[in-house]
């Protein structure tokens, strides 16, 4: 017999069950150990309000633990003809402990449970990524100090257009995932808001103390209003998915670079040839393949808040099934993520600058800016000395200076990495990852 915490005695049609069920039971086995996280929580709540048994919060709380540990190993199964994670922790518990294990779901509705697990795993999803991000970051920071006085081409329209250097265009990338952590930390304050107590949306008569439950759980505070709180449902998802969009938008872009910089037409970059793959039969063919799937695959990630807003466009308040496609979307997309980000970090480290590039003559006019800026300090009026400089560009007149004296910051000559840095460390430090883990890893000590 199938295993439904609303079951009532009445057989549902085998299709409607097909078809209402999806991929949950897929996407629940990512959140089983957060469901047995929150059922922990929960369960001592309850024992302090009276709803269970002193003697009994022990061994639930210890196969809960053993629950959780199983999850963590990857070895959780939700068995066939069980509805999902939250019925197969309660079958699990009544089988070891009996009639106890049924009384886990007192105060709670599977609505509220859900959105529990799904900000659990946010968070934690999260933590990996800033992890990610700023191992990228410190590597591109790296590269940057180490290339700052190579030059290179800088360009508008995909033409040639001012001399600029392997230290800046590094630097840019690792300034924009400084941005990018900015939105993840708004993320992260509306992810680790603890919505368990607002049960089907509406609150409990039992006297729940929900305070307990976000303080064992290491939240920052509550959703306050029950009805906020499932509210929140799809929009937490949302808000998160535009800040790792912002993401990959970055990664994506360097990337896209990263491709261009590395063909023959450019010749600014070389990967190791253990970082490319060939051709089945073009012999000579080295292809930046990782970059290119990074690129599709940043672009795809992009898409997801589209994707979620079009599912909870337009719905009212109050919970409704349309949510649940949410979670095929959304939890598996943080893996290809971070894949990317692993991967692009990696190629970061491994890619070597090609030195001399303006040495060629084409880029000659490159340093007409140069010129023009060196006549206006000289006292010409700056009009003036631009169509100078244009004519004997014309003409073929033009001889470069490629002496650059760039100070102002963030130029060539003062990149300002040590401040870009700052800010990152500042960023990183305004994440309360610390508290977090001390509330889970106390939550699940041995007692």
């Amino acid at each position: 017999m199938a295993q439904k915490l609303w079951d009532k005695g009445k057989a549902t049609n085998e299709e409607i069950e097909r078809f209402t069920v999806g991929r949950d039971r897929e996407m629940d086995v990512y959140l089983a150990k957060y469901d047995a996280l929150g059922s922990m929580a929960h369960i001592t709540m309850l024992e302090s309000i009276g709803l269970l048994e002193k003697e009994e919060l022990p061994p639930l709380l210890a196969e809960l633990k053993q629950i959780y540990h199983v999850a963590e190993s990857g070895e959780f199964v939700i068995e066939d003809g069980v509805e999902d994670v939250h019925s197969q922790i309660e079958l699990m518990l009544t089988r070891r402990l009996g009639d106890m294990g049924k009384k886990i779901h007192s105060g709670r509705s599977r609505n509220d449970q859900v959105l529990l697990d799904m900000k659990l795993f946010t968070r934690d999803k999260l933590k990996e990524v800033v992890a990610g991000v700023y191992e990228l970051f410190s590597v591109l920071i790296a590269q940057s100090n180490k290339y700052k006085d190579v030059m290179m081409p800088g360009y508008t329209h995909l033409q040639v257009a001012m001399p600029s250097s392997f230290g800046l265009w590094f630097g840019a990338y690792a300034e924009s995932l400084l941005d990018d952590v900015y939105f993840l930390q708004s993320a992260w304050k509306v992810t680790n808001r603890n919505p368990l107590g607002s049960a089907a949306g509406y609150g409990s008569s039992f006297p729940l103390n929900r305070q307990m439950t976000t303080d064992l759980l290491g939240f920052d505070s509550m959703d306050y209003n029950v009805v906020y709180a499932q509210m929140g449902r799809g929009k937490v998802e949302k808000d998160v998915a535009f800040a790792i969009s912002g993401l990959a938008a970055t990664i994506s872009k360097l990337a896209f670079d990263s491709c261009m910089f590395t063909s023959q037409n450019f010749g600014f970059l070389k990967l190791p040839d253990e970082c490319t793959t060939g051709s089945s039969i073009m012999p000579h063919k080295k292809n930046p393949d990782v970059f290119e799937l990074t690129r599709a695959k940043c672009n795809k990630i992009q898409t997801l808040p589209q994707q979620i807003m079009m599912i909870m466009n337009n719905l009212p308040s109050g919970y409704f099934r349309d949510l649940q496609i949410i979670k095929e979307l959304f939890v598996p997309i943080f893996e290809e993520l971070n894949d990317c980000i692993k991967m692009t970090t990696h190629i970061m480290r491994e890619v070597k600058v090609v030195e001399g590039i303006l040495d060629d003559k084409k880029y000659d006019p490159i340093f007409s800016v140069e010129e023009v800026n060196r006549l206006a300090l000289g006292g010409m009026p700056f009009r003036d000395a631009y169509k100078k400089v244009g004519l004997d560009i014309e003409a073929g007149n033009f001889e470069p200076n490629k002496n650059l004296n760039h100070t102002h910051e963030g130029s060539m000559g003062n990149l300002c990495n040590d401040q870009i840095v700052a800010l990152m460390d500042k960023a990183i430090s305004e994440f309360t990852f610390e508290r977090v883990d001390e509330a889970v890893e106390k939550l699940l000590e041995e007692k």
